[in-house]
């Protein structure tokens, strides 16, 4: 899958005008065409294209509120139900949040004090140092390489680190949040969804067991309906469901210094690095290069995502299938975002010094034997081309086309620094 995007003009939106669908009657929700828009109708079909090729089955995205695109694949309908993997992460984000609003929790207390002492496998110790922000913020310090990650025995949560000291993607503690909130609030997570979200929103769906894993299942318009919540500072026209400024904030600003792209357990765009699941390895530039740098997202296997950015005033939501996506699907996303960015007839960059001026382009993508860098200027500027483990392989400078024939095909990352800004993204080296 190509990774290359461009950067460019975008044109913003403010979120002051917000259009918020009826929860009276859930097929009622206003559209606006993407022509009055200004967007480019022969570019929307290359990206539905693109999403039927990477086995899309429902896709939208609302513009300040208003359904622009909306497209359904074989036979998935607006009424079709399906999962959010750990895009429903968000979801217990907000839950946890409202808990804590209503005075039955505080993230700051240890999670032992909801899940009973002994919930790992840790001395206790140890164990009271696992606050419920740890779980939120995936810093519990228990190992993730234990054979299923997935698994919430005691058996299966092990010290590695002292909590708050190591970041790792680990599902178990995650998936324990919803003990920690039935047993805070006294009441089953479903009920305490439909009070607190569903019944505010007009969102639709249900939380299941698949093995150790709580998922959450609804339809795609209802992800949508959260992203717009989430887009409008957890207020729905003119309820406002989390009142707690602090917090919503929090959930989606850097939750710690390890792990700079990951508030409370949703991805953040457009900061310095990020980490992804089952690695130590500390990536540089952002998750997804062609989004904009506001944008942050719920990811979940084989490419669920709610995609919001304020700035832009665009809520994406995609639910599909992606085989081998990983845990979450970065690449796609910043795919879905390429494609949009030339269907809204503009390219944006997470790189935005003045907001709204072409900075640079990096091309092509997949390469074979040169990469190009497009600024008006390479003077004064250093590239770095590193592989997947952060070893710099090729070092440059002030120059407008970098030699990569000879490095192996596969992932790097190409770096450029120009004066104050600095700029990276992901390519491919493949053969001819």
């Amino acid at each position: 899958m190509a990774l290359i995007c461009f950067t460019g003009v975008l044109h913003t939106s403010k979120a002051q005008n917000l259009y918020f669908p009826p929860i009276s009657n859930l097929a009622d929700w206003d559209t606006v065409s993407p022509v009055s828009l200004g967007w480019c109708p022969d570019k929307i079909d290359t990206l539905y294209q693109y999403l039927q090729q990477q086995d899309t089955k429902g896709f939208i995205v609302l513009k300040d509120g208003k359904i622009a695109l909306e497209k359904y694949f074989g036979t998935f309908t607006r009424d079709s139900l399906w999962y959010w993997a750990s895009a429903g992460k968000t979801i217990t984000s907000f839950l946890v949040g409202k808990a804590q609003e209503e005075n039955y929790l505080s993230i700051s207390e240890a999670a032992s004090r909801y899940l009973g002492a002994g919930w790992t496998s840790c001395t206790a110790a140890q164990e009271e140092k696992i606050k419920i922000s740890n779980q939120l913020t995936m810093t519990s310090g228990l190992d993730d390489g234990v054979p299923d990650n997935h698994c919430t025995l005691d058996t299966c949560l092990n010290y590695l680190a002292e909590a708050g000291t190591r970041w790792a993607y680990h599902n178990a503690p995650y998936t324990l949040l919803e003990s920690v909130l039935s047993s805070a609030t006294g009441t089953p997570i479903n009920t305490y969804t439909q009070r607190k979200l569903k019944a505010q929103t007009g969102m639709t769906g249900v939380w299941a067991y698949i093995d150790y894993d709580n998922v959450f299942f609804s339809k795609v318009r209802s992800m949508a309906r959260f992203g717009l919540l989430m887009q409008n500072n957890c207020i729905w026209d003119p309820d406002t469901l989390l009142s707690d400024t602090m917090y919503v904030h929090q959930m989606t600003a850097s939750s710690q210094n390890l792990n700079p792209s990951y508030g409370y357990l949703w991805w953040l765009n457009g900061k310095s690095s990020y980490m992804l699941p089952t690695t130590q390895i500390v990536f540089p530039g952002s998750y997804a290069p062609a989004a904009p740098g506001d944008m942050f997202a719920g990811l979940g296997k084989n490419g669920q995502i709610v995609s919001v950015s304020k700035r832009a005033g665009l809520v994406v939501v995609r639910m599909g299938n992606q085989a081998g996506s990983g845990e979450v699907a970065m690449q796609l996303c910043n795919g879905i975002w390429e494609k949009l960015n030339a269907a809204m007839c503009n390219n944006n960059s997470v790189d935005e010094p003045g907001f709204g001026q072409k900075v640079i382009s990096i091309y092509p993508n997949p390469a074979n034997t040169e990469i190009h860098i497009g600024l008006a200027s390479t003077a004064n500027s250093q590239t770095e081309i590193s592989n997947l483990i952060g070893e710099v392989v090729i070092k440059k400078q002030n120059q407008h086309t970098i030699d990569i024939s000879s490095l192996p095909c596969g992932i790097y990352f190409i770096s450029v620094k120009y004066g104050l800004n600095h700029y990276t993204q992901k390519f491919i080296r493949q053969q001819k």
